[in-house]
């Protein structure tokens, strides 16, 4: 079992490490965009930022299955030692993220235009926005095969690659814009290029490790094998598509039924969520061991490290949810004040600060079997889940918001709402345990046979 944690912890500190990297780019684009004095002024400058990030958010959403697909895939391959087929998942997912790039590109305007009437925002503001779009959305090409090849990396039980490529990528992105920003002139500008440099330095750097480290990998990749046999390939990121839109759905109706209710209401929600994704910058770590390991052990037909693994991976996920809500009951306010200084916020916010402490238990649970079914590439299980929970987020909300005469109880109606959706995510995905994921070891041996 030492061991077995040991490769745990091999697995989980390098994503965890590059997970705390991620806020620290936003922190950035909103301090430079914050430190601007163009014509349309700071506070456009960032609400700009803002919104042109949250319309990539939303766009790249959609495209998480190349990732996850990807780590599934190259685990259970891994596992099995069949180094042609790692060698095809990877040219199968660069190939996949070239054709959604390609798509992405020539579909440019209308996601633009789209994304800014949902989101919303002031007539100078949406203009900022479509302005750093329209330069960031060349990145689309490096972002995408980043995605893939991150999941082949963990799929590879390589969590210090990915590390290396995403502190490339972000640390970059930060020196990038400040550089292009106000040394060279760029203004606002030098913000979304800076993220075009930082997405492609990170992508040339990935393709070098690949070629070093693995170079019979690239010498394995042939187009005509790349295309063939890809049936199920495209079956399980078709599922994880329709798992991606589910997640959208979610959070554009989360936003959403909160912005009806006025800006303070928003804000509080916004920044409930920032602070709630914190404790998931962890957890995911110990989510992408899950995936490579229970991957790799199912590639293997070993049921026993399968099992083993599961339960040591759910320890330490656990540990992380106990140790976060600890966080959460002593720092929750001081969360808030590192957000915002505003009190009318900060009055409205300290009424729901108790849902801090009660969602890192769901939440870790449903990270972690996210991680694991991704390792078995239970795909149909995880699209059934995610769309069993938004459909009951939904219905909470509608049920019980005639209850709810005011903004401080619609507020606590819509967290409710969303502990359900966890609640139904890992109540569904532990009741499947046995079918979703044990059963693949027997299927992997008939695999192997054949």
């Amino acid at each position: 079992m030492k061991a077995l944690d040991r490769e745990i912890f091999r697995l989980a500190l390098p994503s965890i490490l590059a997970n705390i990297t991620v806020p620290l780019v936003g922190m950035a684009d909103m301090a430079i965009a914050g430190h601007l004095h163009g014509p349309e002024g700071a506070a456009a400058y960032i609400g700009g930022v803002s919104v042109g990030a949250l319309l990539f958010a939303l766009l790249y959403w959609n495209f998480a299955f190349l990732r996850a697909a990807t780590g599934g895939l190259a685990a259970q391959a891994f596992g099995r030692g069949d180094r042609s087929e790692q060698s095809l998942v990877l040219g199968r997912a660069l190939a996949l993220s070239a054709v959604c790039s390609i798509v992405l590109l020539a579909l440019q305007w209308p996601c633009a235009k789209l994304g800014v009437l949902i989101i919303g925002g002031s007539e100078q503001v949406s203009g900022l926005a479509l302005r750093y779009f329209f330069l960031r959305i060349w990145a689309a090409p490096a972002t995408l095969a980043l995605m893939a090849l991150r999941g082949w990396f963990i799929g590879e039980q390589d969590s210090a690659s990915s590390m290396k490529v995403d502190l490339v990528v972000n640390l970059g992105n930060i020196a990038a814009s400040l550089l292009l920003t106000f040394p060279l002139g760029l203004g606002f500008d030098g913000i979304a290029l800076g993220t075009v440099v930082a997405q492609y330095s990170g992508l040339a750097y990935a393709l070098l490790i690949v070629s070093r480290r693995y170079p019979w990998e690239l010498k394995g990749l042939k187009l005509k094998a790349c295309l063939s046999g890809t049936r199920d390939f495209f079956t399980l990121n078709a599922d994880l598509f329709v798992r991606s839109l589910c997640f959208m759905a979610l959070y554009l109706g989360w936003n959403g039924i909160a912005a009806r209710y006025g800006d303070i209401p928003l804000a509080v929600v916004s920044l409930m969520m920032n602070i709630l994704m914190l404790f998931s910058y962890f957890t995911d770590g110990f989510a992408y061991a899950g995936e490579a390991l229970s991957g790799r052990f199912i590639g293997a037909g070993e049921g026993d490290m399968l099992q083993l693994t599961v339960r040591r991976v759910f320890f330490w996920s656990m540990a992380v949810a106990v140790l976060w809500m600890g966080i959460y009951a002593v720092a929750g306010e001081g969360f808030l004040r590192l957000f915002t200084d505003s009190d009318a916020v900060l009055v409205a916010a300290r009424k729901y600060l108790p849902w801090l402490v009660l969602m890192p238990p769901l939440g870790c649970a449903a990270f972690t079997w996210d991680g694991i079914y991704t390792g078995a590439t239970s795909s149909a299980e995880m699209r059934n889940a995610m769309l069993a929970s938004v459909l009951l987020f939904f219905v909470v909300w509608f049920a019980f918001r005639g209850l709810t005469p005011g903004e401080t109880e619609a507020l606590h109606l819509l967290l409710a709402a969303y502990f359900v959706h966890l609640a139904v995510r890992t109540i569904w995905l532990s009741l499947r345990y046995r079918r979703g994921v044990l059963s693949k070891i027997s299927n992997s041996v008939l695999d192997g046979k054949a």
